[in-house]
């Protein structure tokens, strides 16, 4: 009796869509079993670290907000933190609220626009979100407002909505009026309603059971949901309620780049091990600090109580969330909050007798870190003599989920199979919902997705038909 003929699939999906940037995706199959998985971004890269090399001390945070459209309050803020390290200064007081409300402008924004727009046509079978818009306009608008809200902050604090030019070292080049953020306020109170209405939507998804085995990564910092500031913690995967922190400028011992040849981005590992860093390690990590109104709208959306709350039972039942699908979940929940924290900064502000602390240069090396949208993101600056910048690191959150993102491909295409799910439509389905899960900002894409499958048959999976 003959002997059944291996049989092996390559997929490739050469552009994913409703992900910011240009990326494509190849998997290979062989006997129904998942043997590979690459996400290849295969945007030109760029050199920012290179030609930072130079330039003075001031110019990081206007020029690598240039980085990302989606993200320039999280480059401007880490890059601001590693200089002013560098140099010996602190910003705090009323500055400091200030920068923080910044973020959660961005926060707001960022955050809308992938659930609304990138994410929510996944759990209710459209295309994109023109469909969406067709049966669920209310939702769409609704999304617009907040994104729109998150804008005004981000202008009026910035100065423009994309790429604000208001920023500088030691804190910013003109501060707000209390007259001027009154309005804001206002438009504030209104949006949390529909952050409100947000979470409850969101809520009603049918979610997919999954998990994800990458150790969690966040900023935390005592008394407070670490945003523009914070001590990097692990979240260990084999020890999901025993937190391990290291000094910021330890980063580099722990996190380690390697370059792999089908993508121009780095990938990242923590101590050797897959990590996943955004809102589902910010929620694991720092979640019990939330505000009590964020943590209603957590219980009501049904992630229960985060690890440290008086009452939380360790992983599982909501505590530990570890499924990416119910990453929307939190990230609407930290809408929320973010429009809430919003309210209390403006409610106690007082203009600060300056826009800006000093920043005279000297030579060192800084270290600065944030909370982005889709998770830490890390900056080190050497400086030499007279302030110019000898050596620049940054590392962005895609490149470290990037490792995370493969397995969680692999693990939902094995389960696809498993199904029976094998088609090119369903497996192009499971590998695009499987990658908006984890919102990685490479860019803005606005191209549509096709799925080449070449069939491969014998014993060599790489000898092709």
């Amino acid at each position: 009796m003959n002997e059944p003929t291996p049989r092996s699939q390559v997929l490739r999906i050469p552009a994913l869509t409703r992900v910011e940037g240009e990326t494509a995706l190849h998997l290979r199959i062989h006997d129904g079993t998942v043997t590979e998985t690459r996400l290849a971004i295969y945007e030109a890269p760029r050199f920012f670290e290179a030609f930072l090399r130079g330039r003075a001390h001031t110019e990081p945070p206007d020029l690598t907000s240039r980085i990302c459209g989606i993200c320039p309050v999280a480059y401007q803020m880490s890059a601001c933190r590693a200089v002013e390290d560098a140099c010996g200064v602190t910003v705090d007081g009323q500055l400091s609220a200030l920068r923080r409300l910044l973020y959660c402008g961005e926060w707001i924004e960022s955050q809308t626009l992938h659930i609304h727009l990138l994410h929510a046509p996944d759990f209710l079978g459209h295309d994109d979100v023109i469909g969406l818009s067709r049966t669920h306009r209310d939702h769409v608008e609704r999304g617009l407002r907040l994104k729109q809200i998150g804008n005004a902050v981000v202008e009026l604090l910035g100065g423009r909505a994309i790429h604000p030019v208001n920023v500088r070292l030691g804190g910013f080049h003109r501060t707000p009026t209390r007259n001027e953020l009154r309005p804001l306020a206002e438009r504030l109170r209104t949006a949390l309603d529909d952050a409100w209405d947000t979470v409850r939507w969101v809520a009603g998804f049918d979610f997919p059971d999954a998990g994800c085995d990458a150790d969690f990564f966040a900023l935390a910092e005592a008394g407070t949901y670490a945003i523009e500031s914070g001590i990097p913690t692990v979240l260990p995967y084999d020890e999901p309620l025993a937190p391990l922190s290291f000094p910021l400028r330890d980063f580099s011992r722990h996190i380690t780049e390697t370059q792999v040849p089908y993508s121009t981005a780095l990938h990242s590992r923590l101590d050797g091990r897959r990590h996943l860093t955004g809102s589902l390690a910010r929620w694991a990590i720092s979640g019990h600090l939330l505000s009590a109104t964020a943590l209603e709208a957590a219980r009501e959306a049904g992630l229960g109580e985060p690890p440290g709350l008086p009452g939380a039972t360790g992983a599982g039942n909501g505590t530990v969330c570890r499924n990416p699908y119910r990453s929307i979940l939190v990230r609407a929940v930290e809408v929320l909050y973010a429009v809430e924290e919003a309210l209390r900064i403006i409610d106690a502000y007082e203009p600060p007798p300056r826009p800006y602390v000093e920043v005279p240069a000297r030579a060192g090396t800084g270290h600065g870190a944030t909370e982005a949208p889709r998770g830490l993101l890390y900056h080190r600056y050497t400086l030499g003599d007279g302030g110019r910048i000898t050596d620049a690191r940054i590392v962005p959150p895609p490149a470290q989920n990037q490792g995370a993102i493969e397995e969680d491909l692999r693990r939902n295409v094995q389960a696809g199979l498993d199904r029976g799910e094998a088609s090119e439509a369903e497996l192009t389905h499971l590998c695009e919902r499987a990658v908006r899960n984890h919102d990685p900002c490479i860019s803005c894409s606005a191209h549509f997705l096709e799925l080449d499958i070449e069939h491969i048959r014998g014993s060599d999976p790489s000898t092709r038909r």
